[in-house]
């Protein structure tokens, strides 16, 4: 869906009523091409900013309220101060992320206005492609540009971080807001999660083209001891850094962990735990040489790097399922196909996959008709996408 200026004019009157200056900011989505739940083990990630996104319409008000609305609720308009606490709403609730901004804001000493915004979205929902970062950093540029401020990204990523953090109770890592903050448009961003350093690497759209699959489905992560999945998944790497930490007290996390120190353990080590630590201590290696591959602009060997991404995530981490696994092996029948993987934290989501741009056409038909036609007969939402820019304001 391409969002339109105009239109979205239209209702932000409609809602908040005609007048005044109305300004409008944008803030992409984003798609990880490598570099799965290596985040939290102070690993490498490879993420860019993609064509759907969030805008907000924004006006000025002088009473230090803010009314926030959104397309997605019609009709449905949430209130607070910006002079006084700031409360939650109900856990899961979509304002917890503008409420949870704003306190984040004020919390760190920058003066805010009130204001009425009116939110409206592109990006699919529940496909993992950041949508609650999207938000967040939308909602901090809506509110910064009103006050007339301005904050260097990579604070303004850190800033949304925390409101989700204390808002959405989600405990995410930086990826996400640091990518909607600061990407550049035509590059990927290698970024180090232990250093916090940011390295753009070019992704020319002239010979490379980057398509995301949506499977539609999301599997429940709660297992029957009423854990999730992903909690699972951070205490299996925690253990390995126990047992890592025997041999070698400097080993803070995964990140200081080698493939031969993986090779030697084989055997002495829990073999699940074994194949968690594996999976990560691999895929940071593959992410920093994919970036290498695109610099050289080796682009068969960054998609061979994608394809065994995958299988790692399949095989060793286990947090793909089976409607990614089809999507990942029929994309790779498509010729001009580079590579394809899936994207995000798993057990449903997104593909990604990276082709020549003459390929593209054909790749979205066929996973489109084979998804549709196979057991899972599902219509996915396909689409191409360029590397984009970081959130700003538009008009």
């Amino acid at each position: 869906m391409q969002l339109d200026n105009s239109v979205l004019r239209q209702q932000f009157a409609q809602v908040f009523s005609p007048g005044g200056r109305v300004r409008i900011v944008r803030a992409p989505g984003r798609v990880n091409l490598i570099g799965e739940h290596t985040d939290y083990n102070d690993g490498f990630v490879f993420p860019m900013a993609i064509e759907p996104e969030v805008r907000i319409a924004c006006r000025l008000r002088e009473d230090g309220l803010v009314r926030f609305s959104s397309t997605m609720f019609p009709g449905e308009i949430t209130e607070f101060s910006i002079e006084g606490d700031i409360d939650k709403a109900p856990l899961g609730h979509w304002s917890n992320y503008p409420r949870g901004v704003a306190a984040s804001l004020r919390n760190s000493g920058l003066p805010l206005v009130g204001m009425d915004a009116l939110l409206t979205n592109s990006l699919p929902g529940g496909g993992g492609l950041s949508s609650s970062a999207a938000v967040e950093v939308a909602t901090a540029q809506a509110f910064l540009t009103l006050a007339g401020h301005n904050v260097e990204p990579m604070r303004l990523a850190l800033l949304c971080q925390k409101a989700e953090h204390e808002y959405a109770g989600v405990p995410c890592g930086i990826m996400d807001q640091m990518i909607v903050a600061t990407a550049r448009v035509g590059h990927a961003m290698l970024f180090d999660c232990r250093a916090f350093l940011r390295k753009p690497i070019p992704l020319p759209s002239e010979d490379v083209r980057v398509v995301i699959a949506n499977t539609m489905v999301r599997h429940d992560l709660t297992g029957a001891d009423g854990k999730s999945e992903y909690a699972k998944r951070r205490e299996q790497c925690q253990a390995g850094v126990q047992y890592f930490r025997q041999f070698n007290p400097d080993i803070k996390s995964l990140r200081d962990v080698s493939i031969e120190m993986i090779e030697q353990a084989t055997g002495k080590l829990d073999e699940l735990i074994l194949r968690r630590c594996r999976h990560v201590v691999s895929e940071t290696a593959r992410c920093q040489e994919a970036a290498d591959q695109l610099v050289a602009r080796n682009f068969e060997q960054f998609g061979k790097l994608m394809c065994q991404s995958h299988v790692s995530l399949r095989d060793d981490y286990q947090v793909s399922c089976e409607e990614l696994d089809f999507m990942a092996e029929q994309a790779m029948q498509v010729s001009g196909v580079y590579g394809a993987r899936m994207t995000g934290g798993g057990f449903g989501g997104c593909i990604v996959a990276v082709c020549k741009p003459s390929a593209v056409d054909a790749l979205i038909d066929h996973l489109k008709t084979t998804y549709k036609n196979s057991k899972y007969g599902i219509d996915p939402v396909v689409f191409s996408t360029s590397a984009t820019g970081g959130a700003g304001l538009m008009e």
